[in-house]
């Protein structure tokens, strides 16, 4: 009978990859993670060992497919790049997000900003940094000897995993890469890239008139 029982397969445990809620509750929200989500995805572009997610479900405990958070953006030092549904820890070497990024919506409350916190601070994080873009107001939280720490001053803070810089300014909150080029959005990234295309066939057409083949260089 003792034989009979522990062969009976166990219930498989589903660990969905949505919670039902919406990436953002406004544009301006919406704004924020994604001009934070492809700034990263560029400034690791070249790095397969860095993964950049945006409103992914992270469960870090096998088997408990109730403790989860979506943070608005979190980056992974040490996973690939692949797709994935949801992030389970267990699959990824128990490796958690190192830093994770959320920003308010007139929606959020402190009793939920709370859960999450400790949530962030009971599995790993190292760098949570939490933007207000209606109120214009940053906090940002590194891991001590006890936890996740306030950062007292982040005026010009350097974040010590992705290198880049932090100013409070008017109206909003500014961002630069390592190399000090500020954070641009999309569209900005995308006229650029039109631009650096155009430059380069002009460039063509020139040498082309001059006789010189670019293939035979």
């Amino acid at each position: 009978m003792v034989s009979q029982l522990e062969n009976i397969a166990k219930p498989e445990i589903i660990y969905p990859e949505t919670d039902g809620k919406p990436m953002a509750d406004n544009t301006l929200q919406f704004r924020w993670i994604t001009t934070i989500k492809i700034n990263l995805d560029w400034l690791f572009a070249k790095n397969d060992q860095v993964f950049v997610a945006g409103d992914l479900l992270w469960y870090p405990v096998e088997g408990d497919n109730k403790k989860r958070q979506a943070p608005d953006v979190m980056v992974i030092f040490g996973r690939t790049k692949d797709e994935r549904g949801s992030y389970q820890q267990w699959k990824e070497e128990n490796i958690a997000p190192q830093v994770v990024f959320e920003i308010l919506s007139p929606g959020n409350t402190q009793k939920e900003m709370s859960r999450k916190l400790l949530f962030y601070e009971r599995y790993g994080v190292e760098e949570y940094y939490i933007y207000d873009p209606d109120k214009n107001d940053l906090t940002g939280l590194l891991r001590g000897d006890e936890g996740l720490d306030t950062i007292e001053d982040m005026k010009g803070w350097i974040s010590p995993r992705l290198n880049i810089r932090f100013e409070l300014a008017q109206p909003e909150l500014l961002l630069y890469h390592p190399n000090g080029e500020g954070f641009s959005t999309y569209t900005e990234e995308r006229e650029k890239a039109i631009k650096e295309r155009q430059r380069a066939d002009k460039l063509a057409a020139k040498l082309q008139e001059l006789g010189i083949n670019l293939d035979e260089l």
